[in-house]
């Protein structure tokens, strides 16, 4: 039924043609934007709201809504929710007597009407500042009575009649607490709040037992294989992690390696003895995926790995591979959770040209219930190990209502836990995945690599921001861009200020800061000599001393990150013009605190450019006319900007300016 007043294309509204209508996202304290359609008949004035209520139904907040561009009929508010939950909220709309006598008032007094012929505009004026009078407090009600006293004084002037009214002190009470009538409310529409980490976050990948051959320094080879890391091994390795200032640590496949079918380097058929296999290949005579590698360690050691990583300010993300080794007990046991091919072998998986012979795929439909239990029971055992974060590996794969309900069994009793789809995939799959309950998602940045391809994907996400949110992983196991195989350490520089400064959370597998860039062969994706099927030992220290690492700049994009509000939100992300293809400039603000940061970025790895920035200074919080401060938080110089601005960067020595807007 249509209401009262026109109220339609409220946002947030996360909808879905297959399943049903989701919750719209956002994390504790995040500025939530929120629009609708709002019109009325006439020339009456109309106005809106937003009505938050909190996880146990109750108020929890009314928003005021601001008019958008003239014509449109769109209004905007932002929201914020303070603590996690199901919240939900909905757009009132309602006539405004006092902004209608307000401006009909001034009109008529404009147009040089008097007394007699705003006899009745006065009257009713006075009649509202005395219902204003009501609802303000015991301080601010004299103001409103003696405004409605004013009015009704024929021995003033029209002019003085009407001064208190429209004191701006006193509309400006009229505004936040106004009078409502002809109230029409909109359907209630969910919001899903999470913590923070859900949004934002800096994540670093690495295997443990490639780190007993860095601490040893041992060489790989066949004469002399290194030494197996161990999970102790791993929690010495956390303190450099953390003294780069990553939030999350995050580990592959820690179970049992499947000795059946196990890969040599690089992926050969043919393992020798000493090979360490792929710790995808899930399974074996020691167990499956509630188990740990013999050779890392115990429980008991796993669970001292998480401790220390919180005592350093880091959390310990686990892979979530729904896979099996063709020796995993799961094979033997329930054997209806495979697929079965017409020879009566099990398919192995393949991603032509690729084959992975030493992995088995599940199938969901063969026996869902049995198979929904078993994975939801592997998912607690590791959150009663400490795990609050799992990076969940091709859930693209799987049935979406399979996540769907796996996550939602989740948060019934640990809604603090988070999901992370690692979904290179078609573009509806992975937002649907998002809209199911996925708290993040790998994308596409990893392959976009010029100026119109990262603006406009970054528009992308940021439309999509109220229930995708992204990761921008810079490298991971599977995949090294052809960008870092030819750029140098410039393009690794590059691409780690892009991926940190666009999203609130980025990720860099291991050995980026070595500026690791050779590939299997040409034109491949996969790094030669993965550490997917070897061990890959690392000396870190000796590159930092050497000056031979990226790690100390990583460790400055993370301190900025920290550092300033503004670089942990997504939707505030702004892109600014250049007039070079190779240049791009962006910024972020924060509105509660006033923090801007802009970013000017080469994307060629290879020559200098300069260019003209221009600038959208509204989006900085500024008049189009003002001049700033621009300090370079990677150099410590300061500029002074305005709306248009010169720019040289050389990839090699200044790939990017970082700035802090100061007025």
């Amino acid at each position: 039924m249509v209401g009262r007043f026109g109220l339609s294309g409220v946002s947030p509204v996360v909808g879905s043609t297959v399943l049903a209508e989701f919750p719209a996202r956002a994390v504790v304290g995040e500025p939530m934007p929120v629009s609708a359609l709002v019109f009325r008949e006439g020339h009456d004035a109309v106005a809106a709201s937003v009505v938050l209520r909190d996880p146990a139904g109750r108020k929890a907040g009314t928003v005021r809504m601001s008019p958008g561009e003239p014509g449109t009929d769109r209004w905007h508010a932002l929201v914020r929710a303070d603590r996690t939950g199901m919240w939900s909220f909905c757009i009132e709309a309602w006539s405004d007597p006092m902004s209608t006598w307000h401006h009909a008032i001034t009109a008529k007094i404009d147009a040089g009407q008097g007394a007699d012929d705003l006899a009745n505009d006065l009257e009713g004026g006075a009649r509202l500042f005395d219902r204003l009078a009501k609802l303000l407090s015991k301080a601010e009600r004299p103001r409103a009575l003696a405004a409605a006293r004013a009015l009704r004084d024929t021995s003033l002037d029209v002019a003085h009649r009407v001064a208190p009214a429209l004191d701006e002190y006193l509309q400006a009470l009229a505004y936040a607490t106004p009078i409502r009538e002809l109230v029409t409310s909109s359907p209630r529409y969910p919001l899903w709040i999470d913590r923070s980490r859900a949004l934002f976050g800096s994540w670093y990948e690495f295997f443990p037992r490639s780190i007993g051959a860095t601490l040893a320094g041992d060489p790989v080879s066949p004469a002399k294989p290194a030494r197996h890391g161990t999970f102790a091994d791993a929690t010495a390795h956390l303190d450099y992690v953390a003294s780069l200032g990553f939030d999350v640590v995050y580990l592959p496949p820690i179970h049992p390696i499947g000795e059946v079918n196990r890969k040599g380097p690089n992926n050969t058929l043919a393992a020798a003895s000493w090979d360490v296999g792929s710790p995808w290949a899930i399974g074996s005579r020691d167990g499956g995926h509630d188990a740990i590698h013999p050779q890392l360690g115990t429980l008991d050691d796993f669970t001292a790995f998480v401790s220390r990583a919180r005592e350093l300010g880091m959390e310990v993300a686990l892979d979530f591979a729904l896979q099996a080794a063709p020796d995993h007990p799961w094979v033997r046991s329930h054997p209806e959770w495979f697929t079965t091919k017409p020879d009566g072998t099990i398919a192995y998986a393949e991603n032509p040209p690729k084959k992975y012979q030493d992995i088995y795929p599940l199938n969901f439909d063969n026996d869902p219930a049995g198979l929904y239990a078993e994975c939801l029971r592997i998912i607690r055992h590791w959150i009663a190990a400490g795990v609050r974060i799992f990076r969940v590996d091709n859930p693209h794969t799987k049935p979406i209502n399979f996540w769907q309900w796996l996550i939602g069994e989740v948060t019934k009793t640990d809604p603090d836990v988070l999901f992370l789809a690692e979904a290179f995939t078609r573009p509806a799959m992975m937002h649907e995945l998002a809209k199911v309950g996925f708290h993040q998602s790998y994308t596409y940045f990893t392959w976009r690599t010029s100026k119109d391809e990262l603006e406009t994907y970054a528009r992308e996400l940021v439309a999509a921001a109220h229930y995708m949110r992204p990761n921008f992983f810079v490298n991971t196991p599977d995949i090294l861009h052809d960008y870092l195989v030819h750029g140098g350490p410039a393009a690794f520089a590059i691409r780690a200020v892009l991926a940190s400064m666009l999203a609130p959370a980025w990720g860099v597998y291991s050995g980026y800061e070595l500026y690791e860039h050779l590939n299997l062969r040409p034109g491949s994706e996969e790094y030669l000599d993965s550490e997917k099927y070897q061990l890959r030992p690392r000396d870190f220290a000796a590159a930092i001393a050497d000056g031979r690492s990226l790690a100390p700049f990583i460790g400055t994009l993370n301190r900025i990150r920290r550092e300033h509000p503004a670089l942990q939100q997504l939707r505030n992300l702004v892109i600014h013009e250049v007039d070079h293809p190779d240049l791009i400039a962006f910024s972020k603000r924060d509105d509660a605190t006033g923090d801007t940061v802009l970013v000017v970025c080469t994307v060629n790895p290879h020559e200098w450019r300069e260019a003209t920035v221009s600038l959208d200074l509204t989006a900085l919080g500024m008049t189009w006319d003002s001049g700033f401060t621009a300090r370079d938080l990677l150099t410590g110089a300061e500029y002074r900007w305005g709306q248009r601005n010169y720019v040289r960067l050389d990839p090699h020595t200044r790939p990017a300016h970082i700035f802090v807007v100061e007025p």
